[in-house]
């Protein structure tokens, strides 16, 4: 019999942590894909914070490290300037990225770390109880907004993506999603790029995921896909925001 699939090596066999629903089991075989399809598996570097992805290095089958909440870029930066020859890639959240660790991730960019970012915004933190993210939309509910945001009072949601391709040292940058199966081709694309982009040494890229938090934003599975689609995107426009030039 013909074999028609075969799971990554890039995974384990373990049984994860995250909720029904949740999208970063996607977004971590998407990963672990492009590194086993560039062969580099044996010389790649996960970097994970506090967060969802807290456990991400029980999941994939390379070197993993882990970094307290929002440090991962600057773990991820001293891993990568004593092995240079090494893949290293940060693995983070919205509420880790985009709040606790933002200074972090803007001066690696403004450095240029030759370094890959995947960054997974489901506009919430998940871990925590469901909190209000700098990413939350206007009038979405969270524990800490039970009203929905108030721009008035919280501000608008960062958008990243954009503020990152204004950053003179970032290479490349993209926001994808993984909500259909269409989306989740291009984001392996994505994923691909942003890795190549390192091997070339061409300096700091990023992929930014919609993703859904089923659990928290109070939805099923199925539903939280439609709401992504339907309130994520609009907001957060998919497409490539950044390519300082093509790699080959």
């Amino acid at each position: 019999m013909a074999i028609v699939f075969e799971k990554t090596k890039g995974l384990s066999n373990v049984e994860t942590h995250y909720c029904p629903g949740c999208t970063h089991g996607i977004i971590h075989r998407l990963v672990a894909e492009v590194l086993e399809e560039m062969d580099v598996l044996p010389k790649a570097i996960g970097v994970s914070p506090v967060g969802c992805s807290v456990l991400a290095f029980k999941y994939f089958n390379i070197d993993f490290q882990e970094a307290t909440h929002g440090r991962a870029p600057a773990v991820a930066t001293g891993i990568k300037r004593v092995h240079p020859d090494k893949v290293v890639f940060t693995y983070q959240g919205d509420g880790d990225l985009a709040s606790i660790g933002t200074a972090e991730i803007v001066h690696a960019a403004h450095r240029s770390e030759n370094i890959t970012t995947i960054f997974v915004n489901n506009a919430i933190y998940g871990m925590t109880g469901g909190q209000m993210a700098p990413t939350t939309l206007p009038g979405q509910k969270s524990t800490t907004s039970p009203l929905g945001r108030d721009p008035k009072h919280a501000g608008m949601p960062l958008k990243i993506s954009e503020m990152f391709a204004t950053i003179p040292g970032t290479a490349y940058v993209e926001r994808v999603s993984v909500h259909d199966p269409v989306s989740i081709r291009n984001a392996k694309k994505a994923i691909r790029k942003a890795f190549e982009y390192q091997v070339a040494g061409k300096g700091f890229a990023m992929v930014e995921v919609l993703s859904t938090c089923p659990t928290n934003w109070g939805l099923s599975p199925v539903d939280s896909l439609t709401w992504l689609k339907d309130n994520m995107i609009p907001y957060y426009p998919l497409g490539n925001y950044k390519t300082l030039e093509e790699v080959k």
